[in-house]
């Protein structure tokens, strides 16, 4: 069975694959991971001490790193040509992180510890020099924006691009005359289309986000959750509240719009995002008695404050704009946003999420994929978040190009269209690891509590723990876990602690360096 809506022509494609003599052409896409974790104090509270001096310079570190705040810690692997190798660079990275913690912990779950307020939510220093100073101005206005408590999330974020190989042979499929940036940004661009249109079936999948501690919300009375426990609020049959409205789908954005038509398109939307003053923005302030609010009063401070399921991205030089970088050379690669942190994976996602997100990739590039207007974007909008706040509802229709559709018949179809290219990406492994994968999502098809929403609440029913007891019971037994696992690269740990030196030392040469005012650089950098 293939996926109806994709028909003949994604089958044409798939065999033109197989019989083009390279069975293995999707084999060795480069993958990789940013892991966020928030620092807790051992009874679970933000944790409110700097970034952890043993870890090196936030700034300037390549794989340890934070994000909103001083204590969400971003961990970011190289690319690896296999899902193991990945992930144990990334188990690696964990045991060394944990070494320099003390007693704090790295919390197991996506949405936050509880929080006292947003005040109590420490910003991300970087230091004195002009892009530290960015940095954390940047952040600030994110806080000013949409609270800080959002800010506070965690996620997963997977990042794949395809074997130099596999364009070669595209290109021949497709009969076009030569690979190119343009070529390859063009199919790039078709997988960023079919993955709004199929996503949601990541958040079915793998979101494990379905409750909330009540220092979450707040005062909001417009949440819509029940509460499950004195401090724990849920939605009975969520997948990912972190992928929701009350999350990253926020209605600060609703209305932002950017086209994935065409590279072209796509950076004159996000350009005019980060080109045009909004008048909420400009209430808030930007520069106050020489005090720094916010980058600046436009719809997006920076192409990154766009919260997207996906992104486009090509490795920006220093001081370049991802956009820039993008109008250089293409798409390089694309990043994946959409997973939850796992609380029941120690390092908080596993080789079959990986696998399935390559496989996705591989069917979104390989499907038809017709341009997006302004209703279909809200359309498929609509169904992310739906599945975000109800995926497990049974019945659960979606809309499909204007007519509903059952979820469960769509998800269906969507992976068993998925078949074809995780048999070529298993070619030459006995083990057939991507099938396997394929199978083990299947079986969440056809048993909703399967799926890892659904075994959390489970697991908190059963226990009678609130959403804080068991997220803290799960980060202390990672803590333990990391603690007594045996190093089995000692050279990779030499090399991680010569790193955090070696980035310490960056960061000091970075400051003492000569150069122009912070006035002077920010507005360099935004023209």
């Amino acid at each position: 069975m293939t996926l109806s809506s994709f028909g003949r022509s994604y089958d044409q494609a798939l065999a033109a694959l197989l019989n083009s003599g390279e069975r293995a052409v999707l084999v060795g896409g480069r993958k990789g991971v940013e892991k966020e974790s928030l620092r807790v104090t051992p009874d679970g509270r933000l944790a409110q001490s700097p970034h952890p001096q043993a870890l090196g310079s936030a700034l300037t570190h390549s794989d340890i790193t934070t994000d909103y705040s001083e204590s969400l810690i971003e961990l970011v692997t190289p690319t690896f040509l296999t899902s193991w190798e990945l992930l144990q660079y990334l188990t690696d990275l964990h045991q060394f992180v944990y070494r320099a913690l003390g007693d704090e912990l790295l919390w197991a779950t996506s949405m936050p510890c509880a929080i006292d307020s947003d005040s109590s939510i420490p910003l991300a220093q970087y230091g004195s020099s002009n892009i530290g100073r960015m940095k954390t101005v940047y952040r600030n206005g994110l806080g000013l924006r949409y609270g800080r408590m959002m800010q506070a999330i965690s996620g997963v974020h997977f990042n794949y691009s395809f074997p130099e190989k596999f364009w070669a042979v595209l290109a021949d499929v497709r009969q076009h005359s030569r690979v190119d940036s343009d070529f390859v940004s063009d199919r790039y661009f078709a997988l960023l289309r079919n993955y709004r249109r199929h996503g949601w079936i990541v958040h079915y999948l793998f979101g494990v986000s379905p409750t909330a501690p009540a220092s979450f919300l707040g005062d909001r009375t417009d949440h819509g959750l029940e509460l499950l426990r004195p401090d724990t609020f849920y939605a009975p049959y969520a997948t990912s509240l972190r992928m929701s409205d009350l999350g990253y789908r926020n209605k600060e954005q609703s209305a932002l719009s950017i086209s994935v038509n065409s590279l072209d398109e796509y950076i004159r939307d996000l350009t005019a995002a980060i080109s045009t003053p909004s008048q909420a923005y400009a209430a808030l302030g930007v520069k106050v008695d020489g005090d720094w609010r916010q980058l600046n009063a436009n719809i997006l401070q920076l192409e990154n404050e766009y919260y997207a399921f996906i992104r486009p991205k090509r490795v920006a030089r220093s001081g370049e704009r991802p956009t820039k970088a993008l109008r250089r050379g293409g798409v390089e690669y694309v990043e994946m946003r959409s997973l939850d942190v796992s609380a029941l994976d120690p390092v908080g996602v596993n080789q079959d999420n990986l696998r399935f997100l390559e496989t996705f990739a591989a069917l979104c590039v390989l499907a038809p994929s017709p341009l997006l207007g302004t209703e279909q974007n809200a359309e498929l909008d609509r169904n992310h978040v739906v599945v975000a706040r109800e995926g497990r509802r049974p019945g659960l229709l979606l809309q499909r190009e204007g007519r509903p559709v059952a979820m469960l018949d769509w998800a269906a179809e969507i992976l068993d269209a998925m078949q074809g290219a995780a048999e070529m990406l298993d070619e030459g492994d006995a083990k057939r690891p991507y099938s396997t994968a394929l199978a083990v999502q299947r079986r969440k098809l056809k048993d909703v509590e399967a799926t890892p929403s659904a075994r959390l609440l489970a697991e908190m029913r059963s226990t009678g723990e609130s959403f804080g007891d068991l997220s803290l019971r799960m980060s202390m037994t990672y803590k333990q876990y990391f603690g007594e696992l045996e190093i089995t690269n000692e050279s990779r740990f030499a090399k991680f602690q010569v790193a955090a030196e070696q980035s310490v030392e960056d960061q000091r040469v970075l400051e003492s360096a000569a150069g122009p005012s912070f006035d002077e650089y920010l507005a360099a950098y935004l023209g």
